[in-house]
Order: structure tokens, then C-alpha cells, then sequence
């Protein structure tokens, strides 16, 4: 089994209202933040876990690979409660894949160098995915394009033999346009032909327009026309992308990147606005996900005396959508997810 830095070598050449301080400590949300608990959900609940290590903290530096490494391991094993590495990862992928399907990477590098999916995690990942028994060649690291690769400390390698890392530019896109609500675009054919299942590697940001860019909004990256779903902070585009069932069906899990975040200014990086949560949020539920991360952009923007993202004219509504009847991708209710901290 090749180490990590050989890796790295080898792949680098409507139910809720959190806009304002006040509505969060009113749904009690400000406590699940905060609250300590390991034991596991048995009421059903969607379950989220936030890992962190304080001693991550970063200078801009990347992080340090062997306590990701650990700090993956441990947000694993409480979301699955699975001690070891291997069983967790067995427990969370199913086995027609393990045997021989492809497992994606979606990562994200459309902020910079500076706040894109640490290089550190997505290798952590591929790592205990080989070791689960998935083979390299198999595991396939995408984004956008090359840019948006390199911005995450990847290059190109189509080899069959290695992690193979290439983006929407080389894999294309299909010729025939897919809908659904509002939304009507072509989906890359990475996601359409090459994965049999998708790990989803988001950033975890405030974003100018949608608010805050986390596991659903990641998935803008799959499609052909992402500047087109901006409109009205990117409600119902956010949600109508993550209906289409192949995102639906084939985008199994999230392990967001919270290791270092910009909460104001976002997506692009904003220096003067970043800090460093030092963390993994980890789930399967992407609209449960995504109430978790605005709810800690919200608490870190009023620890910093900004406004909260509905006072700025920036609420995630699209998290209600995603929500609702027609969508019916998860819940954005509080009292319905089961939050870990560890």
C-alpha cells in the first residue's frame, strides 16, 4: 500500500429560519453546535457528525496529513460506529462497488489556492477507500477542470493504474439537455457514465449569492451551465440540480471540508476572512448537511459582529427547497437531525 505522500505525488503531478442569531438560539440550534455527545441516532433522525482536531489550526500551510488521516478515522467511526477504518468505510460503501465499481471524488476548487478541498483529505480518503478494497484505478478525483484541480492540489493523470484526477473538461459533458423544475442543463458524463457512486468533498463557504456553498450547491459542478442557477441566491437551482435523480441516486455521502472556511466575501478567498474551524462534517443526509454548515457560518459571523446572512440580503432559502414535498432530498428541521460532535 502506497503512503500518502506517495499518493499525493502520484495525483498531483421551508421548516426553518436561521438568518439571524436570535432565530438560531430560538430553534435551539446554537446547543446542537455545542452539544458533546457520541452515542449513536435510534429515533431515526439524519445523522451529521462534526470531527475536529484544535491542533490543525493552520498559518496557510497545508495541513498536516497524518492527523487528517486521524481526523478522517474519527469522524468515520462515530458516523458508523465502526472502530476500525476499513469496517467503517465498508459499512458506508456498498459492496457491488467495492468489487469493481467506480467511486468519484468530487472536490471543489473554484475558490483559489487558498480555500479550495484540502489535497491532504481528498488522499486521506482514497487511501482507506484502497484499503476497504477499492482499487486505484477506480477511484477517480473530478471537478470543474484543470484549473479548479489544481487550485485543489491535483493535476490530470488519466492512468488506469493510479488514482486517475481529471475534470468536466476532459470527461465532457452529454448532448442531450435533463430537467428538472426550473433547471435544465447537461450533466457531466463523469457522473452520468464513469461513477457508480460519489463521495462528495465540498468546502465549506459563505457565498456572495447562495449564501453558504457546502454539500448541495458542490454539485453545480457537474453541471454545464453553473453560472445560469444563480438567480434568486440560487433558489430552487441548488435543490432542482440535487433532484435530478442521477445526483439523487448516485451521490451517497458527504465528507465536507471545514478544515479552514471563509465566512464573509465568499466563494473566492478572502484572507481577512478566514478562519479555521478544524474540522470534518460528515453525513449522508446533504439538506441535513447543509442546515449544519449555515448554522456555523451564521455562529462564526456573529462572533465576528457581521450581520447574519438574512439581514444581508443572502438567506440559503434553497436548504427550505431541498426540503419540501416536491424535493424531498432530506430535512432541514433541527429537531430531526442527530448532531455528533466528537
Amino acid at each position: 500500500m502506497k503512503s500518502r505522500r506517495e499518493f499525493l505525488k502520484d495525483a498531483a503531478t421551508g421548516a426553518i429560519a436561521l438568518g439571524s442569531a436570535a432565530a438560531t438560539e430560538k430553534l435551539g440550534f446554537a446547543g446542537m453546535l455545542g452539544q458533546q455527545s457520541a452515542e449513536h441516532a435510534t429515533t431515526g433522525r439524519s445523522r451529521v457528525v462534526i470531527a475536529r482536531d484544535a491542533s490543525l489550526e493552520g498559518t496557510g500551510a497545508q495541513p498536516d496529513e497524518q492527523r487528517v488521516l486521524n481526523l478522517l478515522d474519527k469522524a468515520m467511526a462515530a458516523y458508523t460506529g465502526r472502530e476500525k477504518p476499513v469496517e467503517a468505510w465498508k459499512n458506508i460503501i456498498p459492496p457491488n462497488i467495492l468489487a469493481g465499481g467506480v467511486i468519484g471524488l468530487k472536490v471543489n476548487g473554484l475558490g483559489g489556492r487558498g480555500i479550495s478541498t484540502h489535497a491532504a483529505l481528498t488522499m486521506a480518503v482514497a487511501e482507506r477507500l484502497q484499503q476497504a478494497g477499492v482499487r486505484a484505478g477506480n477511484i477517480l478525483v473530478w471537478d470543474r477542470d484543470k484549473w479548479s484541480l489544481g487550485n485543489c492540489g491535483m493535476s490530470v493523470n488519466t492512468d488506469a493504474g493510479r488514482v486517475r484526477c481529471y475534470g468536466n473538461d476532459v470527461g465532457g459533458y452529454e448532448d442531450e439537455q435533463v430537467q428538472c423544475g426550473a433547471v435544465r442543463v447537461r450533466l457531466t458524463k463523469i457522473l452520468t457514465r464513469e461513477c457508480a457512486m460519489v463521495i462528495n468533498l465540498p468546502i465549506l463557504k459563505d457565498h456572495e449569492m447562495a449564501g453558504i456553498t457546502f454539500s448541495m450547491k458542490n454539485m453545480y459542478g457537474a453541471v454545464d451551465r453553473p453560472y445560469a442557477l444563480h438567480g434568486n441566491n440560487c433558489n430552487p437551482g441548488v435543490a432542482d440540480v440535487n433532484c435530478m435523480p442521477v445526483v439523487r441516486e448516485k451521490v451517497k455521502f458527504t465528507i465536507g471540508d471545514a478544515l479552514s472556511s471563509v465566512y464573509d466575501g465568499g466563494p473566492g478567498f478572502r484572507p481577512e476572512r478566514l478562519w479555521y474551524p478544524n474540522a470534518l462534517v460528515v453525513g449522508e443526509d446533504r439538506v441535513a448537511l447543509d442546515t449544519i454548515a449555515w448554522g456555523m457560518i451564521e455562529q462564526k459571523r456573529a462572533e465576528a459582529g457581521l450581520l447574519s446572512l438574512e439581514a444581508a440580503g443572502r438567506r440559503p432559502d434553497y436548504i427550505a427547497t431541498a426540503a419540501d414535498g416536491a424535493h424531498w432530498l432530506g430535512t432541514n428541521d433541527p429537531r430531526q437531525i442527530h448532531l455528533l460532535n466528537v
